[in-house]
C-alpha cells in the first residue's frame, strides 16, 4: 500500500478534465493538482519555454511527495517528452495512450485532430500516428481561442464558444471525419459544444481520458495503490478565481486552493 498522492499538472484548467476521469477510475487515490495558470497558455510558447515549465512543474509535484505524475497537457506531451522520460518520478503523458486508442478503432474514415498551435506545428500527433501504422487521412486544426475562452471561465453554452467551435471545426465536419482527437486537455471542458456541432456520428477520443487511464494503469501495475481520496489544488495564478472556475468544471467545491507564485515554482 502506497499512500503517497499522484500528481497532475497542466497549463491551467484543462488538466481538471483528466483529474475528473482519474477519480472515476481510482476514487481512493490522493491527488495533488497543479494548474500553471500564471504561465498559461502553453500553446504559444517555444520548446525551451515549455521544457522549463515542465521541469518546474515536475519538481513542484515531486516536492509534494507525488509517487507518479500525469502531464495532463497535450502540448507538453508532444513537445517535451524527453523531459518527462528523464524524471526520477514516473511520468505519464496523454500522447501515447491516445495513439493506442485511435489505433484500436475500427473506423477508417478521416481523423480530425484539434490542439494548440504549438502541438499542431510540431506535427507530434501525426508523426506518432503514422509511426503506429495508422494510414487514415488526418485533418489537423489548431484552435488557439479555445484555451483563452476556457481559462476566462466562459461556459460551453456561451455563444462565443459556439462561434469558435463552428469556425475551427468546419473543415473537420466538411471532411466527413469519423473520429476526432481532442489533443488538448482543455477541450474536454467544451466537449458538449463540439458534439453539438459535429453531430453524433463521430467518435471523440479525449486525450484527458486516455492520460487518466494510463496513470491508473501505471499506479495499479506498480503496486502503488493507496490513499483516502483527498485532492489538493495549487495554482500559479489567482487562487480565488481558480477555486470558482474549477468548482464549476468539476461539479464540486475544491475547498482551499493554494496560490504558488511563479517565482516559487522553481
Amino acid at each position: 500500500m502506497d499512500n503517497r498522492p499522484v500528481g497532475i499538472f497542466d497549463s491551467g484548467f484543462g488538466g481538471l478534465s483528466a483529474l475528473a476521469e482519474f477519480r472515476k477510475l481510482m476514487p481512493d487515490e490522493d491527488i495533488v493538482f497543479f494548474g500553471d495558470n500564471g504561465r498559461v497558455p502553453y500553446g504559444s510558447k517555444s520548446r525551451a519555454e515549455l521544457m522549463d515549465c515542465a521541469r518546474k512543474n515536475i519538481r513542484f509535484l515531486s516536492r509534494q511527495g507525488a509517487k507518479a505524475i500525469l502531464a495532463a497537457c497535450g502540448t507538453c506531451s508532444l513537445v517535451v517528452g524527453d523531459v518527462l522520460s528523464a524524471s526520477t518520478v514516473k511520468c505519464c503523458d496523454v500522447l501515447s495512450p491516445s495513439v493506442e486508442l485511435i489505433k484500436s478503432l475500427d473506423e477508417d474514415g478521416p481523423l480530425g485532430i484539434i490542439a494548440t498551435q504549438a502541438s499542431i506545428d510540431s506535427r507530434g500527433y501525426e508523426k506518432a500516428l503514422r509511426k503506429a501504422g495508422i494510414k487514415r487521412e488526418i485533418i489537423s486544426v489548431p484552435c488557439p481561442d479555445f484555451v483563452t475562452l476556457i481559462e476566462a471561465g466562459i461556459p460551453y453554452t456561451d455563444k462565443r464558444v459556439k462561434d469558435a467551435v463552428a469556425k475551427y471545426l468546419a473543415p473537420i465536419k466538411s471532411s466527413g471525419a469519423t473520429a476526432l482527437l481532442l489533443g488538448c486537455t482543455h477541450y474536454g471542458i467544451i466537449e458538449p459544444s463540439l458534439r453539438e456541432f459535429l453531430g453524433e456520428g463521430i467518435e471523440i477520443v479525449s486525450a484527458s481520458a486516455c492520460g487518466a487511464n494510463a496513470l491508473a494503469q501505471t499506479i495499479d501495475a506498480s503496486g502503488m495503490t493507496g490513499g483516502s481520496g483527498t485532492v489538493k489544488f495549487y495554482t500559479s495564478g489567482n487562487a480565488e478565481m481558480f477555486r470558482d472556475t474549477a468548482s464549476v468544471i468539476l461539479g464540486f467545491d475544491t475547498g482551499d486552493v493554494v496560490s504558488i507564485p511563479t517565482w516559487e515554482n522553481e
